[in-house]
C-alpha cells in the first residue's frame, strides 16, 4: 500500500438534497460517498452484472428501492452507464420525500442528451476535483505535484507515473471506444496528443485540426467529447466593463497537471523548464476550480489577454471578491513579470492582485502581491478568501 493511501478528508460539503456528483475517474467520488454516506443502499454500474441487470430492465431500481424501505440513501455510481435510470429516478425522488438520492458519473454527455434536467431541480449539481494541496495539508509535496499532478487514482499510488500512463488508455478504451462516442478511436487518441500542446494556451482548433490533419468540425467534436468526459475545460475571457479590445478566443486545460505531462510528448527539443511552466500553470488551475466548486460556485473564473497581447493568466470574480493572478515558473520576480497585472490594475482598480512565483519570500512591488506558489496553494481553503 502507498504511504499517500490514507483517507483524505475532502472539502466537498454534502448537500441536504439529492444531488449529482461529477467528476472524473479517478477523483475520489466512491471514496467520498463511502465516507459521507457509509449506510447508504449502493448500485455500482460499473460492476458488469449490476450494469447488465440495470440495462435490461431499468424498472428494477423501483424494486430495489422498495425493497429496502430503511435505507434512505441511495448511491448509483457511474449513472451515464445507463440514463434510462434517469425518469425513475426523478419520480422515486418526488414520491419518497425523505430520501436522498447521490448520482455519481464520471461523463455528462448522455445524461445531456437523455435530459439531467428532466429532474428539474429536484437534485442539484457538485463536482469532484483532484486533491487540493489543503485537503492533503502535511502529506503534499508540491515537487510530486508539479511532477504527478494531484488525481487521488495517481496520487495514492506506488507507481504513479504508469498510472498517469494508463489513464488516458483507460477513457479511450472504456469510454470513447465502447460508448462509441468518435468514428476514428485512432484519430481521436492523436488528437489527444496534439490537444495537450493547447495546455494553457489560447485555443486554436484549426492549428489543432491541421497537426491532426482531420478537418475542423471533427476536432471540435473531439474536444465536445473532452469536455463531456469532464477530462479539459476552456477558460473564457474576462470582459466585464473592458475599456480595451480583448481577445475572443478561450484557454484550454486538461483538468490534471499529471495527466496534461502524460500526454505531452517530450523530446530533445523541448525545454523541461517549458513543460514545467505548463504544469505550474496547471496546478493552479485546477485549485482554482476547485476553490470556486467546494465554496458554491458563486465566483466566475476566467483570464485577461487583450488584443495585442497583454495577458493576466487568472480572474476570478464574484460576490466575495475580484481577483487577478498571474503564474510565472521562477524564483525572481522581475518588473516585466508584473506587466499583465499592472495594465490589469488600470482597467480594474478594485482587483486585488497576485503574482505566484517559485521563490520563498513574499514581496509587494507596484501594489501587486508577490507569493510563494507553494504557501498560496496550502493556504487556498474554499469558503475563506484568496491570499495570505
Amino acid at each position: 500500500m502507498s504511504p499517500n493511501s490514507a483517507l483524505v478528508r475532502r472539502f466537498l460539503p454534502a448537500p441536504d438534497r439529492s444531488f449529482f456528483l461529477f467528476g472524473p475517474r479517478g477523483t475520489g467520488k466512491s471514496t467520498w460517498t463511502q465516507e459521507n454516506a457509509k449506510d447508504a443502499l449502493r448500485i455500482d454500474l460499473l460492476a458488469p452484472e449490476v450494469f447488465r441487470s440495470f440495462a435490461a430492465r431499468p424498472e428494477r431500481l423501483r424494486e430495489v428501492v422498495e425493497g429496502d424501505p430503511r435505507r434512505k440513501t441511495i448511491i448509483v455510481d457511474e449513472l451515464q452507464k445507463v440514463p434510462a435510470l434517469l425518469p425513475l429516478i426523478h419520480s422515486l425522488i418526488e414520491e419518497k420525500k425523505g430520501t436522498t438520492f447521490i448520482l455519481t458519473g464520471s461523463s455528462s454527455r448522455k445524461l445531456k442528451r437523455t435530459g439531467a434536467d428532466l429532474l428539474a431541480g429536484r437534485a442539484v449539481v457538485r463536482a469532484m476535483h483532484p486533491f487540493m494541496a489543503a485537503e492533503l495539508a502535511a502529506k503534499f509535496d508540491f515537487g510530486r505535484a508539479l511532477k504527478f499532478g494531484l488525481l487521488p487514482l495517481a496520487w495514492q499510488a506506488k507507481d504513479p507515473e504508469d498510472v498517469l500512463r494508463a489513464y488516458a488508455a483507460l477513457y479511450v478504451r472504456e469510454e470513447v471506444q465502447a460508448e462509441g462516442l468518435v468514428r476514428n478511436v485512432g484519430n481521436f487518441s492523436r488528437f489527444l496528443e496534439e490537444i495537450s500542446f493547447s495546455q494553457a494556451g489560447v485555443l486554436n482548433l484549426s492549428n489543432v485540426a491541421r497537426d491532426c490533419e482531420v478537418e475542423r468540425k471533427v476536432v471540435e467534436g473531439y474536444l465536445g467529447v473532452l469536455e463531456d468526459l469532464l477530462l479539459a475545460f476552456r477558460l473564457p475571457v474576462f470582459s466585464k466593463r473592458a475599456k480595451r479590445a480583448v481577445s475572443v478566443h478561450p484557454k484550454f486545460y486538461l483538468f490534471d497537471a499529471g495527466v496534461f505531462r502524460s500526454l505531452r510528448p517530450s523530446g530533445p527539443l523541448d525545454r523541461p523548464q517549458e513543460i514545467d511552466g505548463l504544469a505550474l500553470e496547471s496546478l493552479v488551475a485546477q485549485h482554482l476550480r476547485a476553490w470556486n466548486d467546494y465554496g458554491g460556485g458563486r465566483h466566475r473564473l476566467a483570464f485577461w489577454r487583450t488584443r495585442s497581447g497583454v495577458e493576466v493568466d487568472f480572474v476570478l470574480h464574484g460576490p466575495d471578491g475580484f481577483w487577478a493572478v498571474e503564474v510565472k515558473n521562477a524564483a525572481r520576480v522581475r518588473d516585466e513579470d508584473l506587466r499583465g497585472l499592472r495594465a490589469f490594475g488600470e482597467d480594474y482598480p478594485e482587483a486585488t492582485r497576485f503574482l505566484l512565483y517559485r521563490g520563498k519570500e513574499c514581496l509587494k512591488r507596484h501594489g501587486i502581491l508577490c507569493l510563494p506558489c507553494e504557501e498560496f496553494l496550502r493556504k487556498l481553503v474554499p469558503g475563506n478568501s484568496i491570499g495570505f
